[in-house]
């Protein structure tokens, strides 16, 4: 594991339509690690996902996000993405038209861009991933998450199962190499073959170069997926954090427990 955090977020705040949702947040999340962010509905987890993501509907009041050291408050979607941030999407789009494979070698091309030819309508100066290498690349991607090749000639989530859309989103995950990966409710909709396969996905992709902020109201994803560190989020912030046995503890005990905490700590 890497010594510095890539992620560092402090003291975040953010509102949505003049209404505060994260009321001070704080996280740290290095390339290696497996965090795990759980909490009732309502506690800001998905705004804390779109807020890192530089989502424009969630307007950050205050605090910081870094990202390798350096803020990323100012900087577009796309950027955050390029510089090694990813989210796999709690309800992710269908595409009809684009092939998965054309997507994919997109967003790789738009990934690899030199950043001066960012929205400005200039060419790159490189030229984009050959596509005999694309391929290639595709291949051995999709034969670690184990799909069927087939897959790459479907348009973009049109007519997936809600399994088949998570896993697009893994293969994703797998061709952008990014260096933190936040994965929003990722096990929503999911019977439990479905999230075996995209955890099985998951953890074919660890290693000490990806880091994971899991984020999940359940613990059952937690099974397949094993986290290095649980935080509890309530009420926009971080009220408890610990080890694996957390979420253990929290699927026998519920929130309730948490939010006494939160209460007690505010006397």
């Amino acid at each position: 594991m890497s010594q510095t955090p890539e992620l560092v977020v402090k003291d975040l705040r953010v509102a949505v339509e003049g209404k505060e949702i994260l009321k001070g947040l704080n996280l740290e999340v290095k390339k290696g690690e497996f965090h795990a962010l759980m909490g009732p509905n309502g506690s800001g987890k998905s705004t804390f996902a779109n807020a890192l993501m530089g989502h424009p509907r969630y307007q950050v009041t205050s605090g910081e996000i870094l990202f390798k050291g350096r803020s990323i408050l100012e900087l577009e979607a796309d950027e955050r993405s390029r510089a090694g941030l990813f989210m796999a999407f709690q309800y992710p789009v269908a595409i009809p038209g684009v092939t998965v494979a054309n997507f994919l070698r997109s967003a790789l091309n738009a990934r690899l861009a030199p950043p001066d030819a960012n929205g400005t309508g200039a060419m790159p100066q490189k030229k984009g991933i050959p596509p005999k290498e694309f391929r290639a690349m595709l291949r051995e991607k999709m034969a670690l998450l184990r799909m069927d090749e087939s897959f790459a000639t479907r348009y973009l989530n049109d007519g997936f199962s809600g399994g088949e859309k998570k896993r697009a989103e893994i293969l994703q995950m797998a061709i952008l190499k990014p260096e933190i990966a936040i994965m929003d409710e990722t096990d929503s909709g999911l019977d439990i073959d479905a999230l075996r396969i995209v955890s099985d996905g998951v953890n074919a992709l660890a290693g000490p170069e990806l880091g994971v902020l899991v984020i999940t109201h359940y613990q059952r994803i937690l099974n397949y997926i094993k986290p290095h560190f649980v935080h509890v989020m309530v009420d926009g912030r971080i009220s408890v954090s610990g080890g694996p046995e957390l979420a253990l503890e929290l699927e026998t005990r519920g929130y309730d427990w948490v939010r006494d905490v939160r209460e007690a700590e505010a006397l």
